[in-house]
């Protein structure tokens, strides 16, 4: 939530996905309302920001979950192609990098703008007032770091992310669809 308001306070729109509710990857049918909640989500946004727990040295299940529901493509449509990303993680003990590692290995597989910065906020239970805002300290200034630069380089490929995701190998099997299509006589 703290990542909400401050994309916010820079200007952007922001939707929350809560995923109380999603049943697990391939358990029920994508037509589920939290799968068709999330999908939906996942399609207007034009960046997203990744935040887990660490447990047991890895994300969680559940953010697991959340992105094995989002198709890699959906008819002629890739909802993640283009889009920015942050990867952020709490964990309640030392910091780690473990979350993180796995949530951008899992971006750039969805050919997402993995945004450089990141954070970690370790011994996450000290860094929360009793609002459930995050105290002023350096892991706060480190999220506000990559929540601002997020936003920057959402504004900086919003146009041109057709451009930079355009791909040879798209472009040839979805020519070679149309002449299939286009010379069924020949068949």
């Amino acid at each position: 939530m703290e990542a909400a308001r401050l994309l916010e306070a820079f200007g952007g729109e922001v939707k929350v996905f809560d995923p109380r509710g999603l049943p697990l990857p391939d358990s029920e049918p994508d037509t589920h309302p939290k799968v068709v909640e999330l999908r939906d989500l996942a399609n207007w946004s034009e960046g997203m920001v990744w935040c887990s727990p660490e447990r047991h040295g890895a994300m969680t299940g559940i953010m697991k979950a959340q992105i094995d529901w989002i198709p890699l493509s959906q008819g002629a449509i890739r909802p993640t192609q283009g889009k920015t990303l942050a990867v952020m993680e709490v964990s309640g003990g030392s910091q780690s990098f473990n979350a993180v590692n796995q949530m951008r290995v899992l971006g750039r597989w969805m050919r997402m703008l993995t945004i450089p910065n990141q954070s970690s906020v370790a011994k996450a239970y000290q860094e929360f007032d009793d609002a459930d805002r995050m105290k002023a300290s350096p892991y706060y200034e480190r999220v506000v770091d990559v929540m601002e630069e997020l936003f920057k380089f959402t504004l900086l490929t919003r146009d041109i992310s057709p451009y930079l995701t355009d791909r040879y190998s798209e472009r040839r099997e979805a020519a070679a669809e149309l002449e299939k299509r286009m010379n069924q006589d020949k068949l």
